[in-house]
């Protein structure tokens, strides 16, 4: 039986996911998002990790860099597809501190990441199955194992701050 917040991409012979990595993955992906707070962005983080090793970061940077697209997921694809020479990011796990949008999510799809862990769940635009459940359609041709919930209280309260300290 599947924990809540986790749905596998019923892909056999997958191991467990370590929660130790997955936490400390989580932080700096919250790292990033204070780093997008303090330049007056929603604070969003996102780590890419292929073979163990981080091969793409990224934080919201749309207003920044006037790009709508510049969200945290979206810095993370593109740092990881430029370092690796590659738009396909199969085997991958994407760590981002707020649940996928419908864009972020059909990019994850795109690339074939092979896992989503998230940290607190988007109950406005959520595309992970919180509001969307775009990575579990089954018309995708490529399924995404997802986590949710690593760290959420922290980074609910991340987000919950900034926009308190905005009104």
């Amino acid at each position: 039986m599947e924990s809540p917040g986790h749905r596998s991409n019923g892909l056999a012979g997958g191991s467990l996911p370590d929660n130790e990595s997955d936490t400390a993955l989580m932080r700096r992906a919250l790292e990033l998002a204070r780093e997008a707070a303090d330049g007056g962005e929603v604070p969003v983080g996102a780590v890419l990790v292929m073979d163990g090793k981080i091969t793409g970061e990224g934080r919201n940077r749309p207003i920044g860099a006037n790009d709508p697209t510049a969200h945290a997921e979206m810095g993370a694809l593109r740092d990881a597809g430029r370092r690796l020479g590659n738009y396909r990011l199969t085997g991958s796990t994407l760590y981002v501190t707020l649940e996928p949008c419908v864009m972020c999510a059909g990019a994850l799809v795109h690339a074939r990441v092979a896992r989503l862990v998230y940290g607190a769940a988007d109950p406005k635009t959520g595309a992970a199955g919180s509001v969307f459940d775009v990575l579990g359609d089954p018309r995708h041709n490529h399924r995404i194992e997802i986590s949710g919930g690593v760290l959420a209280d922290e980074c609910s309260a991340l987000l919950r701050d900034f926009f308190r300290a905005r009104r």
